[in-house]
């Protein structure tokens, strides 16, 4: 299934904080993974799925394989802008492309992708992702309720 057909980009922002930084005072590297895990956790809000519901309806994203390429350092105080596009949808996979920029002047800092897997909570297999997730991330159909055992 073709991924965002008609969803608009998404973004997610953030600030810096001192906790981010690293003894030199820019943005330590891993936290640029968490910045764009936070990213795909508000895009799914956005699609009207929020990470505990899932959970608790055994449904839960593991990441599969992640790959980033840094470009520029995010300093303290930047304000953050983080993109969560699927650009890929698989039966029980999606493949996010990431991107984070600073605000004031659009620099790119970071980008990556990542393999998101979707598995049962109680065994961590993987699942195919619900009918009502699927068409939402794809843009095709408003979100709906997750039938039990989908």
């Amino acid at each position: 299934m073709r991924a965002q057909n008609g969803v608009q980009p998404f973004s997610h922002h953030c600030r810096v904080y001192y906790e981010d930084t690293d003894a030199g005072g820019i943005v330590y590297y891993v936290n640029y993974l968490k910045f764009m895990e936070r990213a795909r956790t508000e895009r799914l809000r956005e699609l009207g799925y929020a990470q505990s519901t899932l959970s608790g309806e055994g449904l839960l994203f593991v990441v599969h394989s992640a790959e980033a390429r840094y470009h520029a350092p995010a300093r303290l105080d930047d304000q953050l802008v983080i993109s969560a596009d699927v650009i890929e949808l698989n039966r029980a996979s999606l493949r996010f492309r990431q991107q984070v920029r600073r605000a004031a002047d659009d620099v790119l800092l970071c980008e990556g992708q990542f393999l998101v897997a979707c598995v049962r909570a109680d065994n961590l297999k993987p699942r195919a992702i619900p009918e009502p997730l699927r068409h939402a991330f794809a843009g095709t159909q408003a979100p709906g309720p997750i039938a039990a055992g989908e």
